[in-house]
């Protein structure tokens, strides 16, 4: 564990952990991007599941929605991690062991899991089901758990800031 504790000593100790983290302004403004970030990827996303779960744009194809879909969420989601890559670096010791966080990393992890299941099942069949209006269950339930999984991680993510004593 001590690897770990030096990592994120050394990383709370970086000029431009301390920079964001003395500077009035640079925290809101960066967790201001990381928020739009988030609301497109979570917008983006729930375009997607809610077409996986057929209650939603069924007259387009899957594969559609995905190819005009992904992009945007793909280059939202790097905002997103690079954003919230350097808000935890102005506090890392204490972000890290804040509940929230890692329950957040934790649905993130599942997110990502699910999505690369899905990928991985849907290559070999999506050209069978695609453009029917209703996918079938496995779909439908790769689309849940994304749901789930990216509201999830919002509500979560809330708590984060409500549970640090400074930033």
């Amino acid at each position: 564990m001590r690897p770990v504790t030096s990592f994120l000593e050394w990383l709370y100790a970086t000029g431009w952990a301390n920079a964001i983290r003395e500077n009035e302004v640079a925290f809101p403004w960066i967790e201001c991007v990381h928020v739009l970030a988030i609301t497109l990827v979570v917008g983006s996303i729930s375009v997607v599941d809610l077409r996986l779960l057929g209650v939603a744009w069924r007259d387009r194809p899957v594969q559609r929605v995905l190819r005009d879909v992904l992009p945007l969420t793909w280059a939202a989601f790097a905002m997103a991690v690079a954003s919230g890559f350097l808000m935890f670096a102005s506090n890392a010791p204490a972000y890290a062991r804040n509940p929230y966080l890692q329950a957040k990393m934790a649905l993130l992890v599942l997110a990502g899991l699910n999505m690369a299941s899905f990928h991985w099942w849907a290559r070999r069949s999506l050209q069978t089901w695609g453009n029917t209006p209703r996918p079938p269950w496995r779909a439908r339930l790769a689309g849940a758990i994304s749901l789930l999984c990216w509201l999830g991680v919002v509500a979560v993510a809330r708590w984060i800031g409500f549970t640090m004593l400074a930033h």
